[in-house]
């Protein structure tokens, strides 16, 4: 299985999923252990308009933990077969380590609809 995490400076997750700086996908074994990570460049700009669902279904990533993302992009994620767990927080290698043990658990809201000057009105920090 792969995860994939919209990631910016630090290692941190990026509150907005299609801004981000790159994903880093991690694929975890059987065992729940994580064996690899790679760092696939982000499109930059709107999630549910670029191919980052396409691209990372084919690389096999099932689950997408995301900060903040809207309807359009998971969507798209879930119209490849990616899972989103939104409202993540902190620290990707730690977030996905977290996943892994049970401790993270959707959110429950998206970002809102798209501004007429291309930004997110988002509801999270």
């Amino acid at each position: 299985m792969k995860i994939a995490v919209p990631t910016k400076e630090n290692n941190q997750i990026d509150a907005h999923f299609g801004h981000c700086e790159f994903y880093t996908v991690f694929t975890v074994s059987e065992n729940n252990e994580i064996t690899d990570k790679q760092i696939i460049p982000s499109p930059q700009g709107c999630g549910c308009k670029s191919n980052i669902a396409y691209d990372l279904a084919k690389m096999n990533v099932k689950i997408m933990l995301a900060g903040g993302i809207g309807d359009g992009a998971i969507n798209k994620l879930s119209s490849q077969h990616i899972q989103v767990i939104r409202n993540c927080k902190g620290d990707v290698n730690e977030l996905v380590s977290d996943y892994l043990a049970g401790k993270i658990q959707d959110g429950g809201s998206n970002c809102a609809s798209h501004a007429h000057e291309g930004e997110h009105l988002c509801s999270h920090n």
